[in-house]
């Protein structure tokens, strides 16, 4: 259960850090306290910073230097891409509670 309890949060990682984001900026230590503190999961940081470099080079996120550590922030982009996520979250998951629970 637990490894499929990772592997969910993996896949959903960038809607993740978009929507915890939006409430402020964080580095990138402080997006795998965040995943840990939420869902109990431990993430490398290999893991995480490849999600947050991803989602820099789309445009989604911005980042800059705060003396030893790279902050993060959400841009209009991604404010946007956000919102449209969960538009198709909701989709989603009513599609499978519907499968789910005939």
């Amino acid at each position: 259960m637990k490894t499929m309890q990772r592997q969910n949060i993996k896949a959903v990682m960038d809607v993740l850090m978009l929507a915890e984001l939006k409430n402020g900026a964080m580095s990138g230590y402080d997006a795998i306290g965040f995943i840990h503190n939420k869902f109990g999961v431990l993430l490398s940081s290999g893991t995480v910073y490849s999600h947050l470099y991803a989602l820099e080079r789309d445009g989604l996120i911005k980042g800059e230097w705060d003396v030893k550590k790279r902050v993060y922030e959400i841009t209009e982009k991604g404010k946007q891409t956000l919102e449209m996520a969960s538009k198709a979250n909701i989709t989603l998951l009513d599609t499978m509670n519907n499968m789910l629970n005939p």
